[in-house]
C-alpha cells in the first residue's frame, strides 16, 4: 500500500488527486475508486492501476 495526502478532492465532480509520500508524485483519483469518503489534506493510503491516461490511486481509504 502507498501512503500520501490528497492533495485536491472535487465532490461535485467526482474525482482529486493524491500526492504520494514517498515520491512526491501526484495521481488522479476518481470517486470510485474510495473505500470512503475523503476530503482535502486527508491522510490516505492507495494502491496503483493503470488508467487511461497513466497510473491512478484506487482502494483508497484513510490512514
Amino acid at each position: 500500500m502507498n501512503k500520501g495526502i490528497v492533495k485536491y478532492f472535487n465532490d461535485t465532480k467526482g474525482y482529486g488527486f493524491i500526492k504520494e509520500d514517498a515520491s512526491n508524485a501526484e495521481y488522479f483519483v476518481h470517486v470510485t475508486a474510495l473505500a470512503e469518503p475523503v476530503k482535502q489534506n486527508d491522510a490516505v493510503s492507495f494502491e496503483l492501476a493503470d488508467g487511461r491516461k497513466g497510473p491512478m490511486a484506487i482502494n483508497v481509504k484513510k490512514a
